[in-house]
């Protein structure tokens, strides 16, 4: 599916659940990371993450596509057309779109650094490694000894 095929089917499903035209541009935009899609309110035009067509299907991409027409056509009439109005919450539910994306992020595993002082067996946990060599126990200035790494 290409930018054109998006425009069209963007076209068809604002005529057939909102009754509304949609008559701005509508692409894939591959620098999304974790959302679905977003709503450009100084130009209005529409970005698809082609993820959500590629991994997930159709019916997901239309669900996510009103989502977006959520946004456009509240903010076309004036309306409050953020997540968290009730305008935005209800026409969402009247018209089948989906909540939230399904694309989990890589992002926002983190790696933590376990660390426990020989002395005291106090444990710390930091996201940057430290120098074990430079660095001491905060507590009872004892040796700090590296434990392992967990990813939360």
């Amino acid at each position: 599916m290409n930018n054109q095929e998006l425009t069209e089917l963007i076209k068809k499903v604002s005529q057939e659940y909102f009754g509304k035209p949609f008559i701005h541009q509508a692409c894939f935009n591959s620098r999304l990371k974790t959302t679905g899609g977003r709503f450009h309110l100084k130009d209005r035009h529409i970005d698809i993450n082609p993820k959500i067509y590629q991994q997930f299907g159709m019916d997901t991409l239309v669900g996510v596509i009103k989502h977006e027409l959520c946004h456009y056509h509240l903010y076309n009439d004036g309306l409050p057309a953020q997540h968290r109005d009730r305008s935005f919450k209800i026409l969402l539910k009247q018209v089948g779109g989906l909540r939230f994306s399904p694309i989990r992020s890589a992002v926002k595993v983190k790696t933590y650094h376990i660390y426990e002082c020989d002395k005291c067996h106090h444990i710390y946990q930091r996201v940057k490694k430290i120098n074990t060599t430079k660095f001491v126990c905060g507590k009872c200035r004892g040796r700090l000894k590296y434990i392992k790494d967990i990813q939360i």
